[in-house]
């Protein structure tokens, strides 16, 4: 699908691809999308504040286990989306 702008996009997975086509770029992006109250942690259940994608797909995690796995995490995954801030 190509968008106004000339541009290819993708949906995968919770990330939003989309690639340029500008003859001076050539560059792809990946735009987060903002953790909501549907995602949940894959270890319990809660609501997720941290996304770790990991090379063969993404885990979602609460604060408790954010902060229980968050050392692992850092070293295995490719990247980590942290929202713990967010939490009330």
């Amino acid at each position: 699908m190509y968008s106004a702008a000339g541009e290819l996009t993708v949906q995968r997975g919770n990330f939003f691809a989309a690639k340029c086509f500008d003859e001076d770029v050539n560059a792809t992006m990946i735009n987060e999308k903002t953790l909501t109250t549907a995602d949940r942690c894959d270890a319990c259940g809660a609501q997720a504040y941290v996304r770790a994608v990991m090379p063969y797909g993404e885990l979602l995690f609460c604060g408790h286990h954010a902060n229980q796995h968050l050392e692992k995490l850092r070293a295995a995954a490719v990247r980590i989306q942290d929202e713990r801030a967010n939490i009330k």
